[in-house]
């Protein structure tokens, strides 16, 4: 009698995914799609850090996991010089003039080539307008609980 393997796909370098997906900080949830539908990404392409794409390489379809990546690892540590203040004549020419930003607004500013975006939260608001930025990723230099359910690797 011969077997048929039924090996299901595993995650490769390069791979297409459709998961969902949940990252946390001490603080809480950051990015949770278990509520929702779940996310496409394509390993390689930079939508994950590479220490979470480590992670995923040679999971199983259908496999629901969760790892926890210690402080600085899955974002780097925060560097002190990704805090800027941008002034508010830039701000006005960026976006809305009569916007109001306030401490903890998540502010997307375009890439400079114009083809993405990168994001950064509102530390502080100077009386001129100038508000200071802070540009780490929210996770960055803290640990981080990833979790993962792998729907279907192409």
């Amino acid at each position: 009698m011969t077997s048929i393997s039924t090996s299901l796909p595993t995650v490769q370098p390069g791979s297409f995914l459709t998961l969902h997906y949940r990252l946390a900080g001490p603080a809480g949830d950051v990015i949770n799609t278990f509520t929702d539908k779940p996310a496409t990404l394509s390993l390689g392409t930079g939508e994950l850090s590479p220490a979470v794409e480590q992670r995923l390489l040679g999971l199983a379809e259908g496999t629901r996991t969760t790892f926890e990546l210690p402080a600085g690892e899955a974002f780097g540590e925060r560097n002190p010089d990704m805090q800027q203040w941008v002034a508010r004549k830039l701000m006005n020419e960026l976006g809305d003039p009569d916007e109001k930003y306030n401490v903890g607004d998540v502010v997307q500013f375009p890439t400079p080539d114009g083809q993405g975006s990168y994001a950064g939260a509102v530390m502080q608001v100077r009386d001129d307008g100038a508000v200071l930025f802070d540009f780490n990723h929210p996770l960055a230099g803290q640990p981080v609980t990833f979790e993962v359910q792998l729907i279907g690797i192409l």
